[in-house]
């Protein structure tokens, strides 16, 4: 998945899923608590392989996960493509109308427009974006 995507949240909490991710994303997904204040959304495969490898670690490891997997929800959008994003999901992300769908190779993420506006402008360098790719070998 790749792309950024702005959409707005309506009144009763649904979203849009952008259209260039819709046949990626299939017709049920799972979102969650993702890392720095946003969602993580996660097809139904990409999901399956956080549940066997959780299913694989010790006891006093899986226990780490339990707010990722207390916080997930199934959604199925509707006929529109909308679909709810559970209040305690908004929150967590700081959700309020405008929202920024990101894509992330096998997954997307949700933000607050607002957050990975500035997020994106404190952090997108050319400095950054060079330092980042050699840490990471490319």
């Amino acid at each position: 998945m790749v792309g950024k995507y702005r959409h707005t949240v309506d009144p009763k909490g649904r979203l849009f899923v952008p259209a260039k991710l819709r046949d990626e994303l299939g017709d049920a997904f799972y979102v969650t608590l993702g890392l720095d204040h946003c969602l993580s959304v996660y097809t139904e495969a990409g999901w399956q392989a956080i549940v066997e490898k959780y299913n694989a670690l010790p006891i006093s490891q899986a226990r780490k996960m339990r707010f990722l997997f207390a916080n997930a929800a199934k959604c199925e959008p509707d006929k529109q493509g909308r679909f709810l994003i559970p209040t305690e999901l908004r929150d967590y992300a700081g959700l309020k109308q405008e929202v920024t769908f990101i894509g992330q190779a096998g997954h997307a993420e949700i933000w607050d427009s607002e957050a990975y506006d500035a997020l994106e402008a404190e952090t997108l360098t050319p400095e950054s974006l060079a330092a980042v790719m050699e840490e990471l070998d490319f």
